[in-house]
């Protein structure tokens, strides 16, 4: 699908980093994309620097996914404005690191609701417009932490792995409904998800543009084929 001319993505936590790189994306292939994340002003920032590149094919509704009802007003905001929804990528995600024995319990729920239950929400909303359309895409930002624990990670590898579990589950449950769920597990990425953002020095990370281009890519693989797992890592990180 290298022309995405009449399609439209909602993308969650896609103010920067991966997020907004699939955004940008999107439009840049003649689709619509929602940006999307918690907090209203940088929504509407970023959707109208976006917009501002690709006239009219750009929109922002703030959501936390971590609510259940914010999730069905994105997906209810994304149908009224631009008519209905054929991409959802669950990106929206955070990562707080402690020992178990150290953990805050704060820490271990935020990100719970944030990794998975996020997820949840807004792939239950997007089920019956993904219906309307004859069919869509649902494509989960997880981790190579998904598969690789690691100590201080209790918590975001919990998320992960559940993320995964989850992801081929609904795999298993919605592709008779013409709808594809992927999971993409990216390596180290250098985005905002550590404080102070990308590092410059730090050019043996991915960068969002190379998970972006994943995700066109699935978007292009033909109907009858669905990558269901995609592991991608820097080609050569520091050696230990």
């Amino acid at each position: 699908m290298d022309d995405l001319s009449g399609k439209v993505a909602v993308v969650t936590g896609s103010t920067k980093g991966i997020g907004r790189a699939i955004v940008e994306a999107v439009a840049a292939r003649g689709g619509s994309a929602v940006v999307s994340s918690r907090t209203e002003s940088e929504v509407r920032e970023v959707a109208a620097e976006l917009d501002a590149r690709h006239p009219g094919r750009v929109i922002g509704i703030p959501c936390d996914v971590r609510e259940r009802s914010a999730c069905q007003a994105l997906v209810e905001g994304a149908v009224a404005e631009l008519g209905g929804v054929d991409i959802l990528v669950n990106n929206a995600g955070l990562g707080r690191f402690a020992k178990l024995q150290e953990m805050d319990p704060a820490d271990w729920e935020i990100q719970l609701r944030t990794n998975l239950d996020g997820v949840f929400h807004c792939s239950q909303a997007v089920i019956e417009p993904m219906r309307a359309r004859g069919g869509g895409w649902i494509l989960n930002i997880g981790s190579l932490a998904g598969r690789n624990a690691f100590s201080g990670g209790a918590a975001y590898n919990a998320s992960k792995f559940g993320l995964l579990g989850m992801s081929e589950a609904m795999m298993l449950d919605l592709r008779h409904e013409g709808i594809r769920v992927s999971c993409i597990m990216p390596g180290s990425v250098n985005t905002h998800f550590f404080d102070g953002g990308p590092d410059p020095d730090d050019d043996w990370k991915l960068q969002s543009d190379d998970i972006a281009r994943v995700v066109m890519d699935l978007l292009a693989f033909p109907e009858r084929a669905l990558p269901s797992r995609i592991e991608i890592r820097p080609t050569q990180p520091p050696r230990k």
